[in-house]
């Protein structure tokens, strides 16, 4: 019987280790196969030689392969506005620091350029995919295509007239022309983004549910971020941000609730009954003094926990390894618990946990045959991560995101040793130095 020759693909990569997240385990001297954009086939290195011809071949033998990680809260055209109020409280870097620079300079130049220079910060730290909230995303999606990154787009809605919209329907109506005019693209997807329960009223919340259930739209919001907006919420309507988000039917699989810092029982409760999710932003809500959420007690009740950097205007890193050790770090001083959040399940909140808050995870977030190739690559062979024994706890407790090396999304390779492919550095890097002209 005549042996079948070599199938034809596109990709092939091969590295000491694969971390495919979902299902578990560390595979080692692992290929991985990409073809059309969409991985193939794991398979041992002497397997993949008989099996697969590859038009390209990549040699990491230093390396593990893991899922491209999943930023699911960013604000990415803040990048410019990066380290200009730091170690103030929220409400004066919002009041006297942040709302006056936006209500000046937040224009599409401004958000295309700021979000072009947050996707190379991200793809260059293997954030191949994020959820970004913010003003123009027409223009933010133009960065986001420019340089081959995944998104998600929020479609921001407030009742505070700006420069970009004068009320809720203009709100509205922006985002939805930005939503038909990207509705062909690969790689970028929508979502309605009210700003937070104290900014959005309960008309327009209402109006938002709608669209919402008839469009099949996620729906994303700050939540229950400092003590003071649950204070002001119960004050006025006897009830948190989350209860009466609930009571106005905004809750349920496609409701994600960003920050949760200060959710009680209660609220724990709700999110767990109706299968919401939530995104947890350690760094910036410790450096706005905002609390540590409670990461152990949601996940105890079975809700969903993504990871995400906020803006760079928070925390200055829009950097997904930072955030994963500090997750890590602050559960078991929150809980004297060592165990809380292992390395593990903190790697899977970066990956999978994030594809599924953002309704993604039947495309990305794992390494599995079927899925689109967002693949990021870290090289554990420096001083700094040496000896190794385990690389899944090295990637979270040692590994940073100078450790990558090479980027792929969809199977396009976006980062190669370092270097960016679709992106000029050099000339971001004076891009954001004019604005810091002018922002200063």
């Amino acid at each position: 019987m005549a042996e079948l020759a070599p199938r034809e693909v596109d990709l092939r990569i091969d590295a000491r280790w694969i971390v495919p997240v979902d299902p578990a385990g560390v595979l080692h001297d692992h290929a991985l196969i990409v073809d059309r954009e969409h991985i193939a086939a794991i398979v041992p290195t002497a397997q993949a030689d008989a099996a697969y011809a590859p038009r390209a071949s990549v040699s990491l033998p230093e390396h593990v392969l893991i899922p491209g990680l999943v930023n699911a809260h960013t604000h990415a055209a803040m990048t410019l506005l990066r380290g200009i109020a730091d170690d103030v409280p929220l409400k004066v870097w919002l009041e006297e620091h942040i709302w006056p620079r936006e209500g000046r300079f937040v224009a599409p130049d401004f958000v295309h350029d700021g979000t072009l220079l947050g996707a190379a910060e991200m793809l260059r730290g293997g954030i191949t995919c994020c959820n970004d909230m913010y003003f123009y995303p027409e223009a933010a999606a133009e960065a986001y295509e420019q340089a081959g990154m995944r998104a998600m787009l929020g479609m921001p809605i407030l009742d505070l007239p700006t420069p970009y919209a004068a009320d809720a329907d203009a709100y509205l109506a922006r985002g939805f022309a930005a939503r038909d005019r990207f509705k062909h693209s690969r790689r970028l997807s929508f979502s309605l983004a009210p700003h937070a329960p104290y900014t959005v009223s309960d008309a327009t919340w209402t109006s938002i549910v709608t669209y919402a259930r008839q469009l099949d739209l996620v729906v994303q919001t700050h939540l229950a971020e400092t003590t003071h907006e649950v204070e002001e919420a119960r004050a006025a309507t006897y009830e948190t941000p989350l209860a009466r988000l609930d009571r106005l039917g905004a809750t349920g699989p496609g409701f994600i609730a960003i920050h949760a810092v200060h959710v009680d029982e209660r609220d724990i409760a709700i999110l767990a009954a109706q299968g919401c999710h939530v995104v947890h932003c350690p760094a910036s809500n410790m450096k706005l003094a905002s609390g540590i959420a409670p990461v152990t007690a949601l996940h105890a009740e079975g809700v969903n926990v993504a990871l995400g950097s906020d803006g760079a205007a928070s925390n200055n890193r829009l950097d997904l390894f930072a955030e994963m050790r500090f997750a890590s770090l602050l559960a078991k001083a929150a809980t004297c618990d060592a165990a809380a959040l292992p390395a593990s399940r903190v790697l899977r909140m970066a990956t999978l946990d994030g594809a599924a808050a953002l309704g993604l995870d039947a495309r990305t977030g794992s390494l599995e045959p079927g899925k689109e190739a967002d693949v990021a690559a870290v090289r554990l062979a420096d001083l700094e991560v040496l000896p190794l024994y385990d690389p899944v706890s090295q990637l979270v407790h040692a590994a940073g995101r100078e450790h990558v090396t090479d980027v792929w999304v969809a199977g396009e390779r976006v980062v190669a040793d370092r270097r960016f492919v679709n992106l000029d550095a050099g000339a971001l890097a004076a891009r954001a130095r004019r604005w810091q002209e002018r922002l200063a």
